[in-house]
């Protein structure tokens, strides 16, 4: 189970007791999850219109910062190719891994300085996750470029006769070069015509040399002929070759070309390499950065409605619940009847009201409970949408 519930409930007379309460209830007693204390510490409040306005657009900043963190993810899972493999092991959070990190979070002083305003902070981590995914948007345009052009050539190392790159197949002896008079012509002919072509080649026009006719390779489905012919008929052959299904390719044979052809894969390979290290590293350090902005988006959130719901002097405790397969349902019911009581018109059943447009009810959720709560998803990999 990758899903974790993090609410909040107004503290009894301790944090303590809400603590203990809550956890009695649903692990100790009735083993639905398994719950941890989440560190809130003690933030600015501000004014109670600053914090309805700020609980709107912490809602549009979460969905954000999550986008981003799914999409370092996704990325960094596509940059790996066949060590796709390694992607879990890769996503890590200020060097643990994501649950380890989400159960024993503890707010980043040093980044996020509680002695600024909610909304200084909420505009940092912004800025923050805004400069990784324009960065992210650079260096993958770059990156998939050079992927691109690399495997568009070796694409053309491999294939059909009709398209691939014949570099490595041909050689100088089997063209005449440096004639004023003769050419040597690359024809491709299907495997069943290799008799007729034999036979015929010769007759296709005028002036083709004798014998000078040779089979280099062929593949499953064509065979890769030379023919050597006087320069002045090769449109017309080209033109009564194509009648009888032989297709002359577009091919002269330069020794510097083919060098600088099998020059430019090596090197674009060798970019690619060069450029996969940093490029991974750059990818793991700023998945962390947005994970650990997302959790940091979230305890602000909770912090802001708890406030909103549970009033002045701020008194609430904030609990992380990792829920036990098939007990949902069954943990709902008990979380409300813990907590009814904090909301008389939602009753003892939790049901979900859609579009609930209160201040400090979550500003039209469609999940709403009379505590407050959000939900994490922290599967990186399959990035399911929550």
């Amino acid at each position: 189970m990758t899903e974790y519930w993090l609410v909040s409930a107004p503290g009894d007379k301790t944090c303590q007791q809400t603590w203990e309460t809550m956890n009695n209830t649903t692990s100790k007693q009735n083993s639905l999850c398994t719950n941890y204390k989440f560190h809130i510490p003690d933030l600015k409040v501000g004014t109670l219109d600053q914090l309805v306005g700020l609980s709107d657009d912490l809602g549009k900043l979460d969905a954000f910062v999550e986008q981003v963190t799914r999409k370092v993810a996704s990325y960094l899972g596509e940059v790996l190719e066949d060590q796709r493999d390694k992607l879990q092991e890769n996503l890590m959070a200020n060097n643990t891994d994501l649950p380890s990190y989400l159960t024993r979070f503890q707010w980043d002083i040093a980044k996020y300085p509680i002695k600024q305003s909610l909304r200084n902070i909420a505009d940092i981590i912004s800025k923050q996750v805004g400069q990784i995914d324009a960065d992210l948007k650079t260096k993958s345009s770059a990156y998939n470029n050079l992927k691109g052009s690399l495997q568009s050539l070796e694409k053309k190392q491999t294939g059909s006769l009709l398209t691939r790159n014949l570099a490595d197949l041909v050689k100088k002896e089997h063209f005449i070069l440096d004639s004023e008079y003769l050419q040597t012509l690359i024809v491709i002919v299907p495997k069943n015509s290799f008799q007729e072509w034999n036979a015929t080649y010769e007759k296709i026009t005028d002036m083709i040399v004798p014998r000078s006719s040779q089979l280099i390779t062929q593949d499953n489905e064509f065979g890769l002929y030379t023919v050597t012919l006087f320069k002045k008929v090769i449109d017309e052959f080209k033109h009564h070759a194509r009648e009888r299904k032989f297709i002359v390719r577009d091919f002269t044979y330069d020794e510097e070309q083919l060098a600088a052809g099998k020059n430019e894969i090596t090197k674009l390979a060798t970019d690619k390499k060069k450029q996969f290290g940093p490029l991974v590293r750059w990818l793991k350090v700023n998945f962390s950065e947005c994970f650990c902005a997302w959790i940091h988006v979230k305890a602000l959130r909770v912090f802001v409605e708890s406030v909103l719901r549970y009033g002045l002097p701020v008194n609430f405790q904030a609990i992380l619940i990792h829920p036990h397969k098939k007990t949902m349902k069954r943990l709902r019911d008990v979380l409300n009847q813990l907590y009814g009581h904090l909301d008389g018109s939602v009753g003892h059943q939790g049901a979900n009201m859609d579009n609930v447009d209160i201040p400090g009810l979550g500003f039209g959720q469609s999940e709403y409970y009379p505590y407050v709560y959000y939900k994490l998803n922290v599967d990186m990999i399959e990035t399911k949408q929550l």
